[in-house]
This record gives C-alpha cells, sequence and structure tokens, in this order.
C-alpha cells in the first residue's frame, strides 16, 4: 500500500494528498485517511492522477450515491458525472461564490472535480471555510441567525436568461425548474459528522431570509456574503493536468475565477449527495449523526 501523506496548505482549509492513486480501490485504511483529511481541511487535492470517467464515478460512489445535474451535459461512459466546458463560444456564468445544489433538500455533501483540459494560465479555484466564517462573527449575532432559515431557489442560481439555462435548452430548463420549487435550510448548519456550525447561505442559491422583510434580508445577506470572502476564510488552488479537487459542500463555498477565455477549460464532476441540513438547536427527532 503506498503511504499517503496530508500536507495542510492552511491552518484550518485545504490539504494536498499524496501517496493515493484513485484509479484503483482505496483499501480500507487509505479509505478513512483520506476521509479523515476531507473532513478535517474540508477541500483535499490530488495531483497528477488519471481516472477515466469510470474510475472517477466509482471513487466518489465510495461516499455515498451521486447526484446528476438537470442541467449540466452527461459524460457519456459514467452519465453521473458532468462536464465543465467553457471557452470563448461557451463563457462561464459559474464565476460566483456558491455551495453546489443547495436548492435541492438533501444537498450534497461532496463535489469532486477533475480537470480534463487546462488554460495555459488562470481558471483557479478558490474555497472559502464557512466555521471559520461562522466563528469570526460576535456571539450575539451567531445567536441570532441560529435561529433563521432561508430560501434556497434554484432559479436565482440558474435564470431562464442565463449561459447554463440556454445551452440546456428552454424544455429543459422548464422541467428543471418545475421539478425544483424553492427550498429551506437552515441559517447556520451543523454539521452532521463533525458537530461544528457553520454558515449556509450562499449568494449562488439564497434568495432571500424567511420571517423578515425584504430589506431587512438583503442587509443580512449582503454582508454574509461580502464577509464570507475574507482572505483569511480562503484557499486559492491553481490546477494542474489531471488534478482532483475534493470538497465537503457542507461546511464550504467555491469560487471559479473567470480569467482564462477565450481560453478553454475543461472539468469532469461528480457530486455526493448528501443529508437534510439541522441546527443543532432544531434537531429533528429522532435524527441520529455521525457526530454523536
Amino acid at each position: 500500500m503506498s503511504r499517503i501523506e496530508i500536507k495542510p496548505l492552511t491552518p484550518t482549509l485545504g490539504a494536498l494528498v499524496e501517496g493515493a492513486d484513485l484509479s484503483r480501490p482505496l483499501d480500507d485504511e487509505a479509505f478513512a485517511q483520506v476521509k479523515a483529511a476531507f473532513l478535517k481541511h474540508k477541500v483535499i487535492f490530488f495531483e497528477d492522477q488519471h481516472l477515466t470517467p469510470v474510475q472517477h464515478r466509482d471513487f466518489a460512489a465510495r461516499f455515498g450515491a451521486l447526484h446528476t445535474h438537470p442541467l449540466y451535459p452527461g459524460v457519456p461512459e459514467a452519465p453521473e458525472l458532468f462536464i465543465l466546458d467553457n471557452h470563448a463560444d461557451n463563457p462561464t456564468d459559474n464565476d460566483s461564490w456558491h455551495t453546489d445544489v443547495t436548492f435541492i433538500e438533501t444537498p450534497p455533501m461532496a463535489s469532486i472535480l477533475y480537470a480534463k483540459h487546462l488554460p495555459p494560465v488562470g481558471g483557479d479555484t478558490i474555497w472559502s471555510d464557512m466555521k471559520a466564517a461562522y466563528d469570526a462573527l460576535s456571539p450575539a449575532f451567531r445567536e441570532f441567525l441560529s435561529g433563521l432559515d432561508a430560501v434556497h431557489d434554484f432559479a436565482r442560481g440558474f435564470p431562464q436568461r442565463g449561459i447554463v439555462a440556454k445551452g440546456a435548452g428552454e424544455d429543459k430548463h422548464a422541467k428543471a425548474l418545475a421539478e425544483h420549487p424553492p427550498v429551506l435550510h437552515p441559517v447556520v448548519r451543523t454539521h452532521p459528522e463533525t458537530g461544528e456550525d457553520a454558515l449556509f447561505v450562499n449568494f449562488g442559491f439564497t434568495e432571500r431570509i424567511k420571517g423578515l422583510r425584504r430589506k431587512e434580508s438583503d442587509a443580512i445577506l449582503n454582508m454574509l456574503f461580502e464577509h464570507v470572502t475574507k482572505p483569511e476564510f480562503l484557499v486559492r488552488w491553481r490546477w494542474t493536468p489531471n488534478a482532483v479537487a475534493f470538497w465537503d459542500n457542507r461546511i464550504t463555498q467555491h469560487y471559479a475565477v473567470n480569467d482564462y477565455l477565450p481560453h478553454r477549460r475543461i472539468m469532469n464532476r461528480a457530486t455526493v449527495l448528501g443529508d437534510r441540513p439541522y441546527h443543532r438547536s432544531r434537531k429533528p427527532a429522532g435524527l441520529k449523526t455521525a457526530a454523536e
């Protein structure tokens, strides 16, 4: 078995994992090491991986059931994966801070992104630590936020006139819109495995805070959207060919830097489904978590 090494990239967020070949099934010990690094560092990176779509899918499926995106094109050999292919004729509209797929009742626990084709320079991805962002707020504000829920809306992230919607086609977008009505999630989420509390609102999909007037909601959300971008909470990853990023979607946000056009950037993503978010003060009766 290869010896796995974990090299942190910042004090709280991000680590490089060396010695793991993701093209082969990890044995139980190696899998446990990777999972522990994922939970501790929130986003982990693997370089020089050579994965077929099926190998990529199988690695992701080891962590849970996979989500199929309603708009992005799938990978023919492994339709659970989808393709992010951006270039001059298909520019990205993904360059905003977001947590993946929070427009469903059980948002993903993780996403696993694989670099297939990179521009000569640029195209980095930045992640933000939502626990660190939450901890940096005043105790009184944290207590106030912990009692609130927010509306997450597919239509906010994928508007009809957006690039992704147009690429998918009118019929496909209309079907996805009908199948994904707005959902409520807590503004502060308790991580089901570590027990940590973290912010769970994002610019990409969070439309408003329930129970507040629109101006109140907008003021709080805009403050939080700006707050999570502080450099102290961030790690920036410069992609190399065949690198993999594996992030905990329950406790991070990310931003794809759109600075490489007209060059091309192609990534494949697997998305692992998660649980319904909750806050410890309002945990559903009878719910057992890995943190307990």
